[in-house]
């Protein structure tokens, strides 16, 4: 499994603001908005293209263009939305689904309570979004289902992760690949990331 660091200064720049506990709320989503296009444009890179014929005003010639089956991205309730928002402001042909599941504080296991994805979806290209790979028992549960509906194209985007939610993914599903902002310390022994930015959830909808 490849684990890519999206090292721009622009997306570094902007992480450091969100980390900051000062930030409010809706500039948090902001700047989560305006990071999810910068990291687009990295978990897309690879999207196979076909040529097809334009008319320019000038003259006809073959263009390149995405090919296959619309693009499947999927969101981890509720936080990956804020991911998901961003995305699809630059790819909004995307097909969306959501999964909906929430930590258990005793266990840190995931719980599920929704699950809704696009038709076809063994046929096309998915990019699973979440804030934070902490533990990664919810992206796994989230790439379990996928997988269970046939998905076999599968890449991970999300804004931090833990070395810990990053092994138990490499362990799990080491095909998927993961792309992120920055791997951080560690986890504490509540399962957040430190020095991380807290719920990634709360700070978006001002919920802590």
């Amino acid at each position: 499994m490849t684990v890519t660091v999206v090292d721009h200064p622009l997306v570094q720049h902007k992480l450091s603001l969100m980390r900051d506990k000062t930030t409010p709320s809706n500039q948090f989503r902001q700047l989560l908005r305006e990071i999810s296009h910068l990291l687009a444009y990295e978990v897309t890179r690879d999207l196979p293209l076909e040529m097809r014929l334009v008319d320019t005003p000038l003259e006809t010639q073959p263009m390149p263009h995405i090919s296959g089956k619309k693009l499947a991205l999927i969101s981890i309730l509720r936080a990956g939305n804020g991911l998901l928002d961003g995305i699809l402001e630059l790819i909004p042909s995307a097909r969306v689904g959501f999964v909906g599941l929430y930590r258990d504080e005793d266990t840190l296991q995931p719980v599920q309570y929704y699950y809704k994805v696009p038709q076809a979806i063994d046929q096309r290209p998915v990019i699973v979004v979440d804030p934070m790979l902490a533990t990664g028992n919810s992206s796994c549960a989230a790439i379990d289902l996928l997988k269970k509906s046939g998905a076999q194209n599968i890449l991970f985007l999300c804004l931090l992760a833990a070395p810990e939610g990053v092994a138990v993914m490499q362990d799990r599903h080491p095909d998927v690949p993961i792309v992120t902002a920055a791997i951080d310390n560690k986890l504490n022994e509540n399962g957040y990331i430190i020095p991380g930015l807290g719920d990634a959830g709360d700070r978006m909808y001002g919920t802590a």
